[in-house]
């Protein structure tokens, strides 16, 4: 039996596991938890393609706004894995990681399981210790098979679904559809957001399937334009509603009352990083965003047009495994300045020369994000005081946060 030492001992542990490492099937997950009592909290599982981080990060900030007591499980992460465990907001220290590992690789299953697999069991075993009251767990990737579907949630609810991940869950956008449908627990309570039509009918065909009751968030919360929210970006009102709507279905199932003005406080005090967050960089704005697919960034144009920003220049890189011809048009768009393109320290990364060559004259290489920060502080101050966009992969931003980490925290 494998036994951690220290946090150092653990993360060279999770490398060895590989990130990228997927092997889409539940039997590890199955193993694992039958050895151990499955929880019995109440678990919201967020499901879809772009929005699944900000409408759980809404959800747990409802639910802590009315006194529960909210674990919450996310993915990726930018510059340590424990980000992806919070309890109130929280991330759980080092010792307490290495506890539970330890705990994890006691279990015979343990050892066997993936990257993901490990520390989706990590946060429901800290959930569990921490007696919360409601887990939010954020699906990996897909629905059928993704290790957070081990459990039987509460609720289930997704954000819009589009293009993205087409070589493991298909080719079409209904081949997409299809695989995140069968998250969906026979019998259980479901919550849609807006979907394209091809998205929709494969939800609504697995829920009638197996007699899941089928709502629509529009249907449930009503607008909420008029309400502040604290992640920036007409899209996220989107996200905001589907929260509010699982929240309110959530406290009245409960025996809870929904204040009007806690929910307010809710949706307005919610903190994720790099969801079109605005920040001071050495004296100039900037946005960091992690759109890194066709519809991410359709949402993001839409967002900078709805606010009337218009980004001076541009810092993009990506995956070489996305729709890169997909999403240059929408490059283009972003800015009317220089789109500066550093090369991305990640295995899947695109090739910066290359990248630049197709976005256009618009773009050019550089040698490292901090040249490229620097040549786009000079071009915005050519062009005026817009402020400089910082996007195309949360891996780019993960390179931003490991020089700059206090824009990983909420301030004050």
């Amino acid at each position: 039996m494998t036994r951690i030492a220290d946090y150092a001992a653990l993360a060279a542990h999770m490398d060895r596991l590989g990130l990228f490492h997927m092997d889409l099937s539940l039997g590890r997950m199955e193993a694992f938890w039958a050895r151990r009592a499955m929880p019995e909290m109440p678990i919201i599982h967020v499901v879809g393609t772009n929005g699944k981080g900000s409408t759980a990060a809404f959800v747990c900030s409802l639910a802590r706004a009315h006194g529960l007591k909210t674990g919450l499980f996310t993915s990726p992460h930018f510059v340590t894995p424990r980000e992806r465990v919070q309890v109130n907001r929280a991330m759980l220290s080092r010792e307490t990681w290495v506890d539970l590992a330890n705990d994890i690789l006691s279990t015979p299953e343990g050892e066997a399981l993936t990257y993901f697999e490990f520390q989706t069991c990590l946060a429901m075993l800290a959930f569990v210790r921490e007696g919360v009251d409601l887990a939010v767990m954020e699906a990996g990737l897909g629905g059928r098979w993704d290790a957070t579907n081990v459990f039987s949630p509460y609720m289930t609810l997704f954000t819009p679904i589009g293009m993205d991940h087409e070589a493991i869950l298909g080719p079409t956008l209904r081949d997409i559809a299809t695989d995140k449908a069968g998250a969906i627990r026979p019998g259980g309570v479901v919550i849609t957001g807006v979907q394209p039509p091809e998205a929709m009918i494969p939800l609504q065909d697995r829920a009638e399937r197996v007699r899941a009751r089928f709502m629509h968030a529009v249907d449930m919360a009503g607008p909420v334009h008029d309400l502040p929210l604290g992640l920036f970006g007409i899209h996220q009102t989107a996200n905001a509603r589907l929260a509010l709507a699982a929240w309110r279905w959530f406290a009245a199932d409960h025996g809870l009352k929904s204040e009007v003005a806690l929910e307010r406080f809710g949706l307005e005090s919610v903190f994720l990083p790099g969801r079109m967050q605005r920040i001071e960089l050495q004296g100039r704005a900037a946005i960091l965003d992690g759109a890194h697919n066709v519809p991410a960034l359709e949402a993001l144009n839409a967002a900078l047009r709805a606010a009337d920003v218009r980004p001076g220049a541009l810092v993009f890189a990506c995956l070489r495994d996305k729709n890169i011809e997909g999403m240059i048009p929408l490059v283009r768009t972003l800015t009317d300045g220089p789109v500066l393109v550093p090369p991305l320290h990640n295995e899947r990364a695109s090739d910066n020369r290359e990248l630049a060559e197709r976005i256009g004259p618009c773009a050019r290489p550089v040698g490292s994000l901090p040249e490229a920060l620097a040549a786009a502080r000079d071009g915005v101050r050519k062009s005026g005081e817009e402020p400089v966009l910082i996007c195309g992969s949360l891996y780019l931003l993960a390179e931003f946060y490991s020089v700059h980490r206090e824009y990983l925290t909420p301030k004050g």
